[in-house]
């Protein structure tokens, strides 16, 4: 299935990307073989992305993981649920940048853009600046900001807050679903030392 996100950067981006310097080597997709070129395959297959991501790549050790982390993506991130596909763009990027995670921050704001939100809420964003949101946004980025750093401290009524501002459960429990998977690939990414792909800048 193709992203409009991928789609279009395919046209703005004219040149591959450059083979990234990391902490821990990537396997990339020239040297891929066997079962990793076959997960890097099925990515192509199933997104239209032609070019493998580098928090894909730091999987390539692992390629039955890496399959399941494009499907995994597909299904909880990458598509419209109890939360709109914009709405979990504003979780995963406000969670990476919670987490000073350039290369998420830059990805997720991108496609931020792409579905619907302005670049003044990216910059808004990237400097924890949440006047802007609505209140029931807000509050909803606050107690995932919680979840993230604090889970165990998470309470009853932090949840009963987002039931009074309209949220509902099924979303409530999406929102968290999100804001741990984007916790797990922000950690994975900062370690891998992935550097930013620059789309926030195309």
């Amino acid at each position: 299935m193709s992203r409009p996100e991928y789609e279009l950067l395919s046209r703005l981006r004219t040149e591959k990307p450059a083979k990234a310097a990391t902490k821990i080597r990537l396997i990339e997709e020239g040297e891929a073989a066997g079962e990793t070129a076959a997960a890097y395959q099925y990515f192509r297959d199933q997104t239209g992305r032609q070019d493998v991501p580098g928090i894909l790549k730091c999987f390539g050790t692992n390629p039955a993981f890496a399959r399941q982390m494009v499907d995994i993506s597909s299904s909880l991130l990458f598509c419209d649920g109890a939360l709109s596909r914009k709405q979990k763009e504003l979780i995963a990027t406000y969670i990476s940048q919670l987490n000073s995670c350039p290369y998420c921050f830059d990805s997720h704001g991108f496609f931020l853009v792409v579905h619907g939100a302005s670049r003044q809420a990216v910059d808004d964003l990237a400097t924890g600046n949440l006047a802007q949101l609505s209140e029931a946004d807000r509050e909803l980025l606050l107690y995932l900001g919680k979840v993230e750093r604090e889970s165990f401290k998470t309470t009853p009524e932090d949840v009963q807050r987002l039931r009074d501002l309209g949220w509902r459960e099924e979303q409530i429990a999406e929102a968290v679903h999100v804001a741990a998977m984007m916790g797990f690939c922000n950690r994975v990414a900062n370690a891998f030392g992935l550097p930013p792909q620059n789309l926030l800048s195309l």
